[in-house]
């Protein structure tokens, strides 16, 4: 593996940022399997960043910590974006947080919480990163991104500076309207003043339900297929489909429908990336053949397989 300070003879980009070839990505996930990235970047900040988009020609795949992503074996063409600690700061005023895209849902909401800001508890039921929160309008337990999002930013691939409200980003369940080329760097969110104990008690009942509730100590990626709405409008449990269409349990290769929660897929040990995504095309062709509906997915799959 090498890496390429910004004069690289290889890679003559103006960046001050750091850039790696055949970077591991799989080993980092949170399914622990998968292949490599040909590039990797880690920007120092919002205009290096801005500098690499504008001059990197190649195709841009922009990832948190990976938390709802399945990287293919055959690894992922053109550069990976992630970037580091500058992108993860959290601050509050009154009302409003200020979080850098980075920073991990939870984080976001234990710095709400210990401001007296309520309306936010539900980002510690959610793993990942406030970036990957506004690209799915993530959300559980009644509320999602878009009910306290007040503006994202984002960067496009000619470097262009973009802010945006949740309305215009279309943001509607487990999905958003804005560009695949823009990156997230910054949002803003509003709650409301409450009590510091309350917000932090209602945030251990929602840890206590996910803790007995979810596969979250296993090699998993969160929520593996949205719920889906019935052909009357009535809104269906993806874990419920899928345990009636008997995949509780199933296995393919190294990988395993979680036995606690039908909705979660799990690396046991020895999985590969193929073996996780061809267990959940399994579980879909089940749902469809039991109950004539399709899953959708909603954990992300990205690279060559």
């Amino acid at each position: 593996m090498m890496t390429f300070s910004q004069h690289s003879s290889s890679l003559d980009l103006p960046v001050r940022g750091r850039i790696t070839e055949n970077a591991p990505l799989g080993a980092v996930g949170w399914f622990r399997c998968g292949g490599t990235a040909d590039l990797l970047f880690k920007p120092e900040d919002a205009d290096d960043l801005g500098v690499f988009l504008k001059s990197y020609a190649g195709d841009v795949t922009v990832l948190g910590v990976m938390s709802n992503t399945i990287v293919r074996d055959g690894g992922v063409r053109g550069a990976v974006v992630r970037s580091g600690k500058e992108f993860a700061g959290i601050e509050t005023d009154g009302e409003y947080v200020r979080v850098g895209a980075m920073a991990l849902d939870g984080n976001v909401a234990m710095a709400a919480a210990r401001a007296g800001i309520g309306g936010l508890e539900f980002f510690s039921g959610i793993p990942g990163t406030i970036g990957g929160a506004i690209r799915m309008n993530a959300g559980c337990y009644g509320t999602e991104t878009k009910d306290v999002l007040v503006e994202a930013t984002a960067i496009d691939r000619q470097g262009n500076v973009h802010v945006m409200t949740p309305a215009q980003m279309g943001m509607s369940y487990r999905h958003s309207d804005a560009p695949a080329d823009y990156i997230f760097t910054h949002a803003v969110f509003r709650g409301h003043k409450g009590d510091a104990s309350a917000i932090k008690a209602h945030m251990d009942e929602i840890k206590a339900k996910r803790n007995t509730s979810q596969p979250i100590r296993e090699k998993t990626g969160g929520s593996t297929f949205k719920n889906p709405t019935a052909p009357n409008g009535e809104k269906l449990s993806a874990w419920r489909l899928n345990d009636e269409a008997g995949m509780r349990g199933h296995r393919r290769g190294g990988a395993q429908v979680s036995e606690l929660h039908a909705n979660f897929l799990i690396n046991t040990g020895e999985a590969t990336a193929a073996d996780i995504e061809g267990l959940g095309e399994d579980v879909r062709a089940a749902v469809k053949a039991k109950h004539g509906i399709e899953l959708e997915w909603e954990i992300k799959r990205i690279g060559r397989a």
